[in-house]
């Protein structure tokens, strides 16, 4: 399901305090502060932040409530923070942190209902479900825990179940396309969005101008994820959504503002 308004969303890796990028969700190398980058976005004309702590539930390790308080405090765009959340006490923490939605990954693969009972208590609003796959045998298959274990779940089906118990947004990644900058999965985007009537948001592989035209056209999204091409200044939010304008592609023109070459 397209929104009326594309929205452009940098995406921040987090493992402890660093921010890392790595490709396939391996090979992390850290690249710099996520305090910094968050600031940097913050005033660039993007329209929302996303922080996943890339590394909390495969090596079970601890939220990190301190570092989004501290991002949310200078932040003055929506934050989704997802990575490591068990139980609905790590959801309400995050959203008492400064966090506007938090994003559930490897909870719900365990447990789906665990979506439905986040929903109940906080709105559906607040409530991301995040899915990593990888193609395989001709379908797509979910992976959990940083991509890490095979779960044997069709990533259509479970989808569809998450949608039902109430998850008002899908971030979809792609672990075959991640880091590869070599464009999204426009097949499974497309599935996927013609499947369900929530946001579909758009996240592995997103290099170019050109393939966040094809995400949004030709895979249906209501928004994408970039992180290696705005965190190494390819280019900024405004010079992309100048472009996407351009295409005929609907976005906030706050581009207008911040100028097309800053």
């Amino acid at each position: 399901m397209t929104s009326l308004t594309i929205r452009i969303i940098p995406c921040i890796d987090v493992d402890y305090n660093n921010v890392v990028k790595g490709t396939k969700f391996s090979d992390l190398t850290t690249i710099g502060s996520p305090s910094l980058l968050a600031n940097k976005y913050s005033v660039s004309g993007a329209d929302e932040l996303c922080l996943l702590n890339v590394t909390a539930s495969s090596d079970n390790k601890m939220i990190l409530y301190d570092t989004i308080s501290r991002i949310a405090d200078t932040c003055f765009i929506p934050l989704t923070v997802g990575g490591g959340i068990r139980t609905i006490k790590d959801v309400e923490c995050l959203l008492k942190a400064g966090a506007d939605k938090v994003a559930i990954n490897s909870a719900s693969v365990m447990n789906p209902e665990f979506i439905a009972n986040c929903v109940e208590r906080f709105g559906s609003q607040c409530i991301v479900s995040s899915v990593d796959c990888k193609a395989v045998n001709g379908t797509w298959e979910v992976f959990s825990h940083s991509g890490l274990r095979s779960t044997g779940i069709d990533a259509l089906e479970h989808i569809c179940k998450l949608v039902q118990y109430g998850a008002g947004e899908i971030l979809l990644t792609s672990i075959d396309k991640d880091g590869t900058n070599g464009g999204y999965d426009i097949p499974l985007l497309k599935s996927v969005s013609q499947l369900v009537n929530v946001p579909v948001v758009a996240s592995g592989g997103g290099s170019e101008f050109r393939h966040v035209v094809s995400a949004i056209i030709e895979g249906g999204v209501s928004a994408v994820l970039l992180a290696s091409a705005l965190h190494y200044d390819r280019y900024s939010v405004s010079q992309l959504k100048y472009f996407l304008g351009r295409c005929g592609i609907l976005v906030r023109d706050d581009y207008l503002s911040y100028g097309l070459c800053d």
